[in-house]
This record gives C-alpha cells, sequence and structure tokens, in this order.
C-alpha cells in the first residue's frame, strides 16, 4: 500500500516536475552540477584526460575524486535534514554539486578549474531561479504604503513577510506563505509581503540627525524636527539585508497596528535565533487556528480595498475557506 501511495504521489507530481525541468535555471544547474560526471565519464571527453587509477582509466574515477564524491553526499544529506520543500533539497544538491565540481576540475587541471568557475559565476550573475506564481490571498506593500495600512484598521491582524527574491531560503518560503494565506486569511486576518531587497528604505530609515559639527565651533544639535501625526511616523521594522544574514525571510505579526512577535526571533545580542519555516511551525507559533477563528467573525466589510488571490492562467481561482 506505501509503494501504491508513493507511486501515485510521483504521477501526480509528474506535470509539475516537467514544468520546473523546462526552467532554463534549473536545466543549466543540473548541467553545471554534473559537468565533472559528463566530463570523466563521456568517452569523446574524457580521453587524454590525466588519472590516478592503477590500470591508468582516463574514463573512470580515481581513489581520490570517489572520496570527494563520497563526502559531498554525506554533506548533503546532513543539510537535506532541515530542508523543508522540494525547491530545498534539491537547490542542496545543486550547490554543493557545484562546490564539489570547482574542487574536482581544479584538481585536474587549473585552465579547467578557472573555467568552470567563470561559467558558475556568468551563470549565477546573469540566471535567477523562478519566483513563485501561484495563486495565494497576499497583499505587497511598499515602504511608503505598509505603514499607512497597519494604522488604516486596527482591528485587522497581520502577518507580513519580509523577504528578497535574491534569498534562496525566502523563495524556498513562499509557496509555504502563499498556502497558508489561501487557509486562514479571513475579514480579521490577513497576509502581507515586503520585498526589503527592493524597499530598502523599509529597514534602514533612522529616526533622527545626529550632532552638526561646524569648522572651529563645538558640535550643536540641529532643530528638533517637526512633530508629525502619529500615523505618519515612519517606522523601522529592523529586518537586516545583507548578503550573509539569517534574517531573511522574517514574519511579524501585528495587532492594532503594533508589532507583537517575530520569527526568526533576536535576541539581546542582536543576533537572529535559527528558526524553521515550516507550515507547522508557523501555525502553532502564530497560533494561526485561534486567529482564524477570531477573524472571520469580524464584518466583511473591513476587508475592502483587499486584492485578490493571484492564480496563474493554468490554474482555477482557489476561494477563501
Amino acid at each position: 500500500m506505501a509503494v501504491l501511495t508513493a507511486v501515485l504521489a510521483l504521477l501526480y507530481s509528474v506535470p509539475g516536475i516537467c514544468r520546473w525541468l523546462a526552467h532554463p535555471y534549473y536545466s543549466l544547474s543540473a548541467l553545471l552540477a554534473t559537468a565533472f560526471l559528463l566530463v570523466r565519464k563521456v568517452p569523446p571527453l574524457c580521453r587524454g584526460l590525466p588519472s590516478q587509477r592503477e590500470d591508468g582509466n582516463p574514463c573512470d574515477f580515481d581513489w581520490r575524486e570517489v572520496e570527494i564524491l563520497m563526502f559531498l553526499s554525506a554533506i548533503v544529506m546532513m543539510k537535506n535534514r532541515r530542508s523543508i520543500t522540494v525547491d530545498q533539497h534539491i537547490g542542496n544538491i545543486f550547490m554543493f554539486s557545484k562546490v564539489a565540481n570547482v574542487i574536482l576540475f581544479f584538481r585536474l587541471d587549473i585552465c579547467m578549474g578557472l573555467l568552470y568557475l567563470t561559467l558558475c559565476i556568468v551563470f549565477l550573475v546573469t540566471c535567477k531561479p523562478p519566483l513563485y506564481m501561484g495563486p495565494e490571498y497576499i497583499k505587497y506593500f511598499s515602504d511608503k504604503t505598509i505603514d499607512n495600512e497597519l494604522e488604516r484598521d486596527k482591528q485587522v491582524t497581520w502577518i507580513i513577510e519580509f523577504f528578497a527574491n535574491w534569498s534562496s531560503e525566502c523563495q524556498s518560503f513562499a509557496p509555504i506563505f502563499a498556502n497558508l494565506s489561501l487557509k486562514y486569511n479571513c475579514p480579521g486576518l490577513h497576509f502581507g509581503k515586503v520585498d526589503v531587497g527592493r524597499y530598502t528604505d523599509v529597514s534602514t530609515r533612522s529616526g533622527g540627525a545626529g550632532p552638526v559639527m561646524q569648522a572651529g565651533l563645538e558640535p550643536r544639535e540641529p532643530p528638533a524636527p517637526p512633530v508629525l501625526p502619529e500615523p505618519l511616523l515612519p517606522r523601522r521594522y529592523k529586518v537586516s539585508t545583507s548578503p550573509l544574514t539569517k534574517q531573511l525571510p522574517t514574519l511579524i505579526l501585528f495587532q492594532g497596528g503594533i508589532e507583537k512577535m517575530r520569527r526568526p526571533y533576536i535576541d539581546k545580542k542582536g543576533h537572529a535565533v535559527s528558526w524553521t519555516f515550516s507550515e507547522e511551525n508557523v501555525i502553532r507559533e502564530f497560533n494561526l487556528n485561534e486567529l482564524y477563528q477570531r477573524g472571520k467573525k469580524q464584518p466583511k466589510g473591513q476587508n475592502e480595498g483587499f486584492e485578490e488571490p493571484r492564480v496563474p492562467p493554468d490554474q482555477e481561482p482557489k476561494k477563501d475557506k
């Protein structure tokens, strides 16, 4: 029975896998990940390559290459233990396979290593992974609209994801967050997103200026800025956009226009505490079931101005439960 279930699940996912493989990013990634295997195993390419095998066969792996490939397999298995989606599994395989290929090509020949490394850099700069374009009940904010929306109706609870398109973790979490929005969106509970990679002012805006220094004079404070009405005060959400950051994606729960909790949590030293962005963890940590039960009791008139779900052409729209 378990085997039949696995076979049916595989057959059901075949169309999605075909669309996934048809994208240039994945097909080129697979080609780069298997480049050394092709060079070493395909007879027209492997003729003349150096080998440390006792039989001198250039079209088979030598003992050092086997060790590197076994070490690669162990690293991929360890990294995939924390992977949630298929994209994360495949991404880890591609990434570590490219690293192993760089080592293997440089060990084989410096010129071949430099050529492969150049191809990887060009691929990284020019070819980006596809963005999630499935159905969702999510409103996208800019640096100018997020503050106004949070203040517009304080009866609405918002769960907002701060993301960047260049982050692989954000791309892997996108279908999970979209699925949560389809399940739990209601008049009193909304889902939103802010691209902090594009609208960096959301994270970097500051609340005031420092002392003004003039030549030969003591530092003096600048004149006090005019006091703005409360809804117009700019917020700073403090989500790091550094390439090495562990704060992408960041989920923040807003109730009454005020931040109540966020994941990943930031400790007293300002470091992000590691957190797994799975659907189960989000439902449990943000107590979505209780928020949904409370939120669906609110009048539907408070949902005015909310965007319809984005639906790709080949899928039927999904209604809110």
